[in-house]
Formats: structure tokens, sequence, C-alpha cells
């Protein structure tokens, strides 16, 4: 089955399932020993007791240091449940006449990073039942397609209009943000980046500018001031790079498609993929959908 995504208590889960042709007992052993995790865990995982303690491999996109976890729950061939950093991961080997079902669920920390939880934890699970099966496995080497997927079937891409003015918030996975500052400014120091506004959009005055987290810009209309445009960065260790973007005083489907469209480019080009012309007809087409929610 595909990946779900579920709020539950106000935290978000994600859901996967995986058969195996095998035995409980093995299953148990792939997924809880750390000789056998280190062949589709994403860290190298020590076990002391009920600590955890994970490391990532130099070619990761952090550093080597993955942080402690706790034991939550074991009950072989059963329930292995811990926690990681702020995530809290559960397997469940369940028998079956012909091996055994692995449900897995991830009670992550922020809902904005399911995009790039989703696949990286496909490509885990994948990984895992090969390892079980004693079969190579090749890891993908395209990730963007499969991001934006999760992204748009989770509705993490959608904007909001409030009362105050248009709000988004993207997760932008482990760009750092001296980098992200740079592809947004392109070195511009004085004035508005031709990046930080979209083509329907007249920027007026640079009003702050604090590298690498924030860019504030008046936004006008007939040249009068309306109020302004905001973008946020935030960076946190095991976490990632997040975006906020506010335009202030602006409302309706339009609004929301332009910056829609904008956010979208921006996240590709962040991993390595710029686009070009601007897409017209996806800005209608977010239009439409907008105004008909």
């Amino acid at each position: 089955m595909d990946a779900e995504l579920q709020m539950i208590e106000g935290k978000p889960v994600l859901r996967f399932e995986r058969w195996l042709r095998h035995s409980p007992e093995k299953v148990w052993r792939v997924v809880t020993e750390p000789a056998e995790m280190k062949h589709w865990f994403p860290a190298e995982v020590a076990i002391d007791g009920r600590t955890l303690r994970f490391t990532f491999p130099d070619a990761a996109p952090v550093d080597a240091d993955g942080g402690e976890g706790e034991l939550l729950e074991s009950d072989p061939p059963k329930v292995f449940a811990f926690r990681w950093a702020n995530d809290v991961l559960r397997f469940e080997i369940l028998p079956q006449a012909d091996g055994c079902l692995l449900v897995f669920t991830a009670v992550i920390s922020s809902k904005l990073s399911a995009g790039r939880d989703v696949p990286g934890w496909i490509t885990c699970l994948d990984a895992l039942v090969a390892h079980a099966d004693g079969t190579e496995f090749e890891p993908p080497t395209e990730w963007l397609s499969r991001i934006e997927h999760y992204i748009a079937k989770f509705g993490l891409d959608e904007g909001t209009d409030n009362p105050d003015g248009i709000h988004f918030a993207r997760d932008l996975v482990w760009t750092p943000l001296d980098d992200v500052w740079a592809l947004l400014t392109e070195g511009t120091t004085d004035t508005v980046p031709t990046r930080a506004a979209h083509p329907g959009i007249t920027p007026g005055r640079l009003t702050r500018s604090e590298a690498p987290h924030l860019l504030e810009y008046e936004w006008l209309q007939d040249g009068i001031p309306q109020g302004v445009v905001r973008w946020e960065f935030q960076n946190e260790h095991l976490q990632g790079t997040t975006v906020t973007l506010f335009q202030e005083n602006a409302h309706g489907p339009e609004a929301l498609a332009a910056w829609h469209v904008h956010m979208e480019l921006f996240f590709a080009a962040t991993q390595g993929d710029i686009r070009c012309p601007w897409p017209t007809a996806r800005e209608e087409e977010l239009a439409k959908r907008y105004a008909d929610q």
C-alpha cells in the first residue's frame, strides 16, 4: 500500500505496510538488530539498554551526529518502538499464513516534512524487504519528483488566505540556510531581489534584510504601498530548513495561485532544478482550484 498521513491527537502520523515472505522471528531480527538495521535504516544504530544512539554516514546530507533516542516498547517478535529525537517510530509484525505483515508508523514532529519523509521511509522499507529476501537493492537517484508527488498528495503546498493576508510554509529539506539565501537574493543587497517576487506583484522599498533569515519589502498597487511581503527561513538540526512566506493585505484565489506557483519553483530551485519560463497554465489551474474551495 502507499503511505498514509493522518493527524492523530494533533500529531502527524505516517503509516506504511509491507508484506514479507518470512517468519515473524526473522523479520524481528532484521528490524531490531543493529547489524541488520545497517542494511536499511538511514543511520547506524547503537543500543545500550534503553538508550539508542544514531550516527549518519558520511554521504548523508547532515552531519554525523544523529542524536539519541529511547526504547519505548520491545515485545519480540511483535512490536518494536523507539523515539528518535522528536519522532516516534513503531514496527508491528503481524503473522500471516505465508509470511508476515510489517506495519510501520512514524509520529513526526513537523507535518511539513512529510513530503520528504515518505519517499525516504519508502526507500528504507524497500531496502529492508530486499535485505530480508537476500537480494540486491538499488536506491533511487532521483528524489525531487517523488518529494513533489507527496507534497501535492498531502496538500503541503497549499497556502491560506487569512484576515491579515496570504500565508505559505514549505519544507526545503536539507538545503543549508546560506545556500537558500544566496538563491533568493543572487547577491542583491540594496533592492528587492528578482526571485523574491512573482511576476504579478510590484515590489517597492526593501524594508528589512537580515541574512540568512529574513527578507521583507513593500508591495505596491498603483504606486502606493499596500503592505509587506516577508520571507523567513529557519534551520533546525535533524529537522532541516523551512521557509514561510507572507504577503500582507493580499487576498483571493489569484494571489494564492501566484505565490503557490512561485513557491513550487523556489522549492525546485533549492533542489537544483531551475525551471522557466513562468508556467501560466499552472497558475490558471491553481486559481480555479482555490476559487472552488
